[in-house]
């Protein structure tokens, strides 16, 4: 049987693996951890989440939710390690780090179809099929290597959001909601209001802050879904205000109304010890990071357990290197998954292994590789990646904005996302019937 090698054992990888492994074919998965650790990882086990513990919405009205639906009906080991490892958040699948990448961890290495080989790869494998899903994060030495497949690499900037310990937050002030929830809901996030003048003096601050200086980097690209705060403010006052600080539906106990903007922090692990600043990815120096998370009302004394960093995130110029299978134009035989394939977040991550898995499978099998319904989220991701037409193509997360429009009469937005979530299904449902082994 052909040999598969997949490079990255991170969600991508995890997914191929383990959707290749299902349908009784062999895989070696590569993981350098814990030879060799990026800068931003720190766990020995597989799948580590770096950036946030949330895969965002969970509901299928979101193109993230839908995205997961579709994952879901197609056997995905993330998923169900998800559902198995979440935490409270509200409409947002959120999951214990650590309790999350134990359980692939176990998962995988159980399985008697994968073979795990804990070392850096500095060169692809000569023969067999190879699928690159290295990550973000990708290693200098293999970066080199992929060079005369891919050109010249791109990047952008990815932060981390700071965690502070949960009975280091001041209830008297802090208070217990979902932004839209019914107000009988306790809420599964915390939320610390800010009037104006407490918001214009942290604004401020986060304008004066020091920032941590690059290591030799090139000019520094910031990913739009994941802004670090200080270049949000940089943009305008009142930009967290109407971003990750809105106060929209967020009524504060104490005055029954809604606070000129307001902090929200999600649970980080399972036992809610630990909460996370939503929105708060920076690149501020630690000792500023402290000073700024301390002027928000009910963080006045809150420990810090982790403070924000940042890395850079590499991807390669997907529409010009792959087609919609994920797979090399020129050298058939090499696939790209994850986040370096120019998908951009842990779901489409994620979905981007299944659908690599799925593939290398159909052409060990002998079969044609497959186009999913460019209706359904799986296919509008793949569309993207091969299909992009600007000069220069940035990461994505799946939005229905990438989804082709519906046909016949104008729809209000409520109607119209119900319609797209519907063909999604039906088109998917007709898709697996059709391929189904």
């Amino acid at each position: 049987m052909t040999k598969i090698s997949i490079i990255g054992a991170g969600l991508a990888g995890c997914e191929a693996a383990w959707q290749l492994a299902e349908r009784q074919i062999p895989v070696t998965l590569y993981e350098m951890k814990p030879e060799r650790f990026s800068p931003a990882h720190s766990n020995p086990d597989l799948a580590e989440l770096v950036c946030s513990n949330s895969l965002r919405a969970n509901l299928p009205t979101n193109a993230g939710g839908l995205l997961k639906e579709e994952m879901r009906t197609l056997g995905s080991l993330i998923m169900t390690a998800a559902e198995k490892t979440k935490v409270a958040a509200g409409n947002a699948l959120a999951v214990d780090r650590q309790a999350f990448a134990h359980e692939i961890t176990e998962k995988i290495e159980a399985h008697p179809l994968i073979t795990i080989i804990r070392q850096e790869v500095t060169a692809l494998p000569e023969e067999g099929i190879v699928i690159v899903a290295s990550g973000p994060l990708t290693s200098e030495a293999l970066a080199t290597a992929l060079e005369p497949l891919v050109g010249k690499r791109l990047y952008f900037y990815d932060a981390t959001a700071p965690i502070v310990a949960a009975d280091s937050i001041n209830y008297k002030i802090a208070f217990r909601a979902n932004r839209y929830a019914d107000a009988g809901e306790e809420g599964d996030y915390i939320n610390c209001p800010l009037d104006e003048s407490q918001y214009l003096k942290f604004i401020e601050k986060i304008a004066e802050g020091d920032l941590v200086r690059s290591r030799n980097f090139e000019d520094e690209k910031v990913f739009e879904g994941c802004m670090p705060i200080e270049a949000m403010v940089a943009r305008g006052p009142l930009t967290l205000a109407f971003g990750p600080l809105k106060p929209k539906g967020l009524k504060d106990p104490r005055t029954d109304r809604e606070a000129y903007a307001t902090v929200q922090l999600r649970s980080e692990n399972q036992e809610q010890t630990m909460f996370n600043l939503v929105g708060f990815q920076t690149r501020l120096t630690f000792p500023w990071q402290e000073k700024i998370i301390h002027l928000i009302p009910g963080l006045e004394k809150a420990e810090i357990l982790r403070f924000g960093t940042m890395h850079r995130n590499t991807f390669i110029d997907a529409p010009r290197i792959l087609n919609p299978f994920f797979q090399h134009q020129k050298e058939s035989r090499i696939f790209f998954a994850g986040q370096i394939s120019g998908v951009e977040g842990y779901p489409e991550s994620t979905a981007s292994g299944l659908i690599v898995g799925l593939q290398v499978a159909a052409l060990v099998n002998n079969q044609e590789l497959f186009t999913f319904p460019k209706t359904t989220a799986l296919g509008a991701l793949s569309s993207h990646i091969s299909n992009d037409h600007s000069p220069n193509f940035q990461p994505m997360n799946i939005n229905f904005g990438l989804i082709p429009p519906l046909e016949g009469k104008k729809r209000r937005k409520r109607e119209r996302i119900l319609a797209y979530v519907e063909r999604a299904r039906q088109d998917l449902k007709m898709w697996h019937n059709c391929n189904a082994e």
